[in-house]
């Protein structure tokens, strides 16, 4: 018989948007191109690739996140070293709401995702680099 979890990914996530604010659409476009907003895609590069990518957007893999946000990290980026809102996006708004979750729990002071994620900036005719 598998293994029975106690806590699902809705759950989880649930709990996440309860930590991390989550923005609308609009919001984000808003927020786009703000010299103090620094935007985090959390997708694989295999998403990005396929779909396209977020002008000015940072890539993170959500693996690394963890890693290159700690500023003691032997894999520490300067992207997030600085002192900016930090909007997160992932395909959906899921995986991007469990990474807030986990900037917030370390520390960071400003951190936001996108509802709705890529496909919400997609279907709102946020502007997109392919490939």
């Amino acid at each position: 018989m598998p293994p029975r979890i106690h806590k699902g990914i809705f759950q989880l996530v649930e709990e996440a948007n309860q930590i991390v604010e989550e923005i609308s659409i609009t919001e984000a476009l808003a927020l786009h191109g703000r010299e103090d907003v620094q935007f985090v895609d959390i997708r694989d590069i295999r998403e990005l690739d396929r779909e396209g990518r977020v002008p000015g957007a940072y890539h993170c893999p959500r693996g690394m996140l963890e890693f290159w946000v700690d500023p003691e990290s032997p894999y520490a980026k300067t992207a997030f070293q600085q002192d900016v809102t930090f909007v997160l996006f992932c395909a959906a708004g899921m995986r991007s709401a469990l990474a807030g979750r986990t900037l917030v729990e370390m520390g960071l002071p400003s951190v936001k995702h996108i509802q709705g994620g890529f496909a919400a900036w997609r279907e709102n005719s946020g502007e997109i680099n392919k490939g």
